[in-house]
């Protein structure tokens, strides 16, 4: 009877801790450039392990101050490699973790069909406000400074420029129209019908190399080494994919 007893007592306890596992949550740190695929990765990997990924978005560049300064986040999801590098480099991630998740594209949009007809656009200046990230925070906005400096119209638009603190709020001006057009991620409007576009060549400005790590608070969280491993996994290539980006 003892014996039985014990190993009722064992299998209790292996369920309950198998399901406190399944029911695990990871803080993930999201630039924001990628809140939408990063949403459908989260619930297929919570569908998929039982684990749920708590996703909280914004510049790369403030994610980084924060997670320097103590913020609890598990998982970064950049969108440069310079910030995981400095977070490896400076022990705030778990060193042989950081990676490549997707590299991404930038194009120059607005709301208002044949506005944006390529580069032209830019040189022939017939608009009043144009959108870029803070390029000191948002990889996207370094890639449009680099791509107007490239086209050598940096200087002559630099009274048109209205920054946004991420690449978020630099979509919200152009889709509200508060700017006519902006520079924004490829996956912001790869769903989007209407309006104009011009994908920028990735020969005008540094590649937008979009680096994941973990963070030590998630060191020794299996859901957060789980999200990762997702991550890396064919369905969220494919979602990835699927908003535009390049995913090897």
């Amino acid at each position: 009877m003892k014996l039985v007893l014990r190993a009722l007592l064992g299998l209790a306890a292996a369920l309950a801790a198998a399901g406190a596992a399944a029911g695990a949550e990871v803080r993930v740190a999201v630039a924001a450039n990628f809140t939408e695929p990063a949403q459908e990765i989260a619930r297929g990997f919570e569908a998929a392990t039982g684990h749920r990924a708590v996703l909280s978005f914004g510049s790369s560049g403030q994610f980084y101050a924060q997670i320097a300064n103590g913020a609890p986040f598990e998982v970064f999801l950049s969108a440069d490699r310079e910030r995981p590098q400095k977070a490896e480099a400076q022990g705030l991630a778990v060193a042989g973790t950081r990676f490549t998740y997707a590299t991404g594209r930038l194009v120059l949009w607005s709301r208002t069909p044949g506005l944006v007809t390529g580069q032209s656009t830019l040189a022939r200046g017939g608009f009043d406000k144009l959108a870029i990230a803070d390029p000191k925070t948002a990889p996207y906005g370094l890639a449009a400074v680099e791509t107007l400096r490239k086209l050598g119209l940096h200087r002559r638009l630099s009274p048109k420029l209205v920054q946004g603190a991420s690449i978020a709020q630099t979509y919200q001006f152009a889709s509200t129209g508060a700017a006519e057009l902006g520079f924004v991620a490829l996956s912001q409007v790869a769903g989007t019908r209407g309006g104009s576009r011009w994908v920028v060549p990735a020969s005008l400005h540094s590649p937008i190399e979009q680096q994941a790590v973990l963070l030590k608070p998630g060191a020794d969280d299996p859901a957060a080494r789980a999200f990762l491993a997702y991550l890396k996994g064919p369905q969220a290539r494919a979602v990835i994919r699927r908003y535009g980006y390049e995913a090897d």
